[in-house]
């Protein structure tokens, strides 16, 4: 995969903690920003895609029926949830 260089600003006590955890996962530099950066964006898609779907629930809220369904498939997540270790 192509890589793009760039210059980024951290404050000098990030960088320095920056520095030991890149050290102490054998990785460079350049490989902990760019995890931070994927881990961060991932993050901010999962919330957006969740808000969508919260803002479409909002502007045509389920049905009775619907509701009711929802709240099984929720019970049943919950329940196989707590049974992951």
């Amino acid at each position: 995969m192509p890589t793009v260089k760039t210059a980024i600003s951290l404050p000098e006590p990030l960088f320095h903690r920056a520095e030991t955890v890149a050290h102490d996962l054998q990785i460079s530099r350049s490989q902990l920003v760019a995890k931070a950066v994927d881990e961060f964006v991932r993050r901010y898609e999962r919330q957006a895609t969740l808000d969508a779907i919260n803002e479409a629930f909002r502007q045509d809220p389920p049905t009775t029926e619907e509701a009711a369904l929802l709240g099984g498939i929720k019970a049943k997540q919950r329940r196989l949830a707590e049974r992951e270790p």
